[in-house]
């Protein structure tokens, strides 16, 4: 089963570039990191008194999202999904068949934290390569529509995650191979590459 590694700092389109992939090839599946926060009051506590606590790996389920991950790995089918409410810190699990994976996106800022964890380095990394004011605005648009966050407190979180994500960078990570996405009209070139890789 191939893996798809959508890396990038908050804001920079990776959400919207898996689901580009999984439109053109069929049978797989995403995994959003923003979906496996950590949930309770303790998770509630922490969010209040923890600056950018949603940018850092404390805040992170990894146990839930490996327990995923390799369920689909060694079954090839997914039964279940998961919706992380950021007003109410809260996660929605749902019911949903996924049958026959060929191969999973993995997407978010701790995408790269799932790549240290695998044992098999056989996985495809596409890193975002982003303009910092072009990010800043989708994030502000997001965060006050889905996280209930004001234009100051956004920008100001923004700011924050954005070198949060470049400082927990490790170059010493293996893959199978590494693509860089700087605009849009490189999206061709990689459809092309995963292509070529997946055949």
């Amino acid at each position: 089963m191939q893996l798809i590694i959508i890396s990038g700092p908050s804001g920079s389109g990776k959400t919207t570039l898996a689901k580009i992939i999984l439109k053109n090839f069929r049978n797989g599946i995403i995994l959003n990191t923003d979906n496996y926060y950590r949930t309770g009051i303790l998770s509630q506590i922490l969010s209040k008194i923890i600056n950018s606590y949603f940018d850092r790996k404390i805040s992170f389920n990894n146990k839930l999202f490996k327990g995923d991950l390799d369920f689909i790995l060694k079954n090839g089918f997914s039964n279940i999904s998961y919706k992380y409410n950021f007003k109410k810190k809260s996660i929605k699990k749902t019911y949903k068949n996924n049958k026959n994976i060929r191969y999973i996106i993995v997407e978010g800022i701790f995408g790269l934290e799932i790549l240290k964890s695998l044992s098999n380095k056989n996985c495809i990394l596409v890193n975002l390569k982003t303009n910092k004011k072009s990010c800043m605005k989708r994030v502000i648009k997001r965060d006050f529509k889905e996280r209930g966050k004001n234009k100051n407190r956004a920008q100001s979180d923004f700011t924050k995650a954005w070198k949060l994500f470049y400082k927990n960078r490790n170059n010493s990570i293996k893959y199978m191979e590494k693509i860089e996405l700087r605009d849009k009209s490189e999206i061709k070139f990689l459809l092309k590459k995963i292509t070529k890789i997946m055949n």
